[in-house]
């Protein structure tokens, strides 16, 4: 049995949608819904498509870097480094300053992986926004990063 639809003109929906920060919530949920569908060929997530997004911008990372970097558990960036590494996208190297530690590598197929993912990433948020305007979704993303520079630092 499929649930009613959603009437958004409901005094309770409209509440809720006069909410910023519920509004934030759901819009980022189906974003991510979204951009997993893109990514369930591969059996990766988004939070995989995040390790490696931040790999692809350095020579390698401590798992402790990835976790505080990216605010994910220690233990949750283990088990997404195990997934990456199956896949061949990452290789863990002895680190060059400390042979005891092991440094995360994005590889040459992590970095083709992830061109392929930035595309469906972007069709995912062509999709998110396409209500708006390009003026809009400049305006949209310049507050949205800033308000995650000033509060996700």
């Amino acid at each position: 049995m499929n649930p009613a639809p959603i009437d958004a003109h409901e005094p309770w929906m409209r509440r809720l949608h006069a909410d910023t920060g519920y509004l934030l919530y759901r819009l980022g949920l189906r974003s991510g819904q979204l951009f997993n569908s893109s990514l369930q060929e591969s059996g990766l997530r988004l939070r995989h498509y995040a390790v490696l997004r931040f790999l692809a911008t350095s020579d390698g990372a401590l798992q402790r870097e990835l976790s505080a970097r990216l605010g994910y558990d220690p233990s949750a960036i283990v088990g997404l480094v195990d997934d990456l590494e199956k896949a061949g996208f990452v290789e863990r190297r002895p680190s060059p300053d400390d042979r005891r530690s092991r440094i995360v590598v994005l590889t040459a197929d992590g970095r083709g992986f992830l061109r392929d993912t930035d595309e469906a990433g972007q069709r995912v948020t062509d999709e998110l926004l396409d209500p708006l305007a390009d003026d809009e979704r400049e305006t949209l993303h310049a507050l949205l990063l800033r308000l995650a520079e000033a509060r996700l630092a």
